[in-house]
């Protein structure tokens, strides 16, 4: 489905991201691992070389914060390949003080939060958004989450020492509306710009949190990082050539 395609995923080292850069390199894709843990991508492509030596991948150091690392990714992938077909907005980066409880977070920390997390996908978007117009068309999947369209589910923090950062909330409800506001602005320059919020991911959570995870699931409850990569693939594919401004909601039922 991905055929030929060059398909850069920031945090593709990551839980998440290895996952991605494996379901697009298996649709003979070019899954373009772009991380500042360069010594994480590179093990990540290792592996999967080891399976499947033909698979196409290429490792970039890049901080979506910083305007010279990404144009200077543009540059290396547009020299070698002469095009560049879709971003996935994927990376996590966290500030100092992330996570702290409402009480216990002040302005500084929101901020920081905001700034890195939010800030930083505007940053490569916008960056990609120039080059897609150059190039004369292109495709930017944001990786929000079920927190992004709605409040936390508190309940299920019961009897663990886990909680949701009112930080996080905010800038995945965010990402949602900077998708819509780039999806409209651009859908007359053959650039689509949708969004996937996955439910909770497999993390070494604790049995508490995922059995009252799961009483508001389906039949799974958390997901693997794996099952949201069906959803990637159909939105990097042109069989959603007409899909746009969209949010898909992968997460067993949970937000339902």
């Amino acid at each position: 489905m991905l055929k030929d395609k060059v398909i850069i995923v920031t945090g593709g080292a990551g839980r998440i991201g290895s996952a991605f850069i494996k379901a697009i390199v298996a649709q003979n894709g070019t899954g373009v691992i772009a991380e500042t843990n360069v010594a994480k991508a590179d093990a990540l492509k290792e592996e999967i070389l080891k399976t499947n030596a033909k698979a196409k991948i290429e490792v970039l150091n890049i901080d979506i914060c910083s305007k010279n690392s990404v144009e200077g990714a543009i540059e290396i992938l547009r020299d070698k390949y002469g095009r560049i077909d879709a971003l996935v907005n994927n990376a996590y980066p966290i500030s100092k003080n992330f996570g702290k409880n409402f009480f216990e977070i002040d302005m500084q920390d929101f901020n920081n939060f905001v700034s890195l997390h939010l800030g930083g996908y505007f940053n490569i978007s916008q960056i990609f958004v120039k080059y897609f117009l150059e190039q004369g068309y292109g495709n930017i999947i944001n990786i929000s989450s079920i927190q992004g369209i709605g409040a936390p589910a508190f309940e299920t923090y019961e009897g663990t020492n886990m909680h949701s950062p009112i930080e996080y909330t905010a800038v995945k409800h965010g990402l949602i509306g900077m998708t819509k506001y780039m999806a409209k602005m651009f859908k007359k320059d053959h650039i689509r710009v949708n969004a996937i919020s996955p439910g909770g991911i497999l993390d070494g959570q604790p049995e508490p949190f995922l059995s009252q995870y799961k009483r508001r699931c389906g039949t799974k409850g958390m997901l693997d990082a794996s099952d949201i990569a069906g959803a990637l693939i159909y939105l990097l594919s042109d069989s959603s050539k007409f899909v746009n401004g969209q949010n898909i909601v992968v997460d067993d039922g949970f937000s339902l």
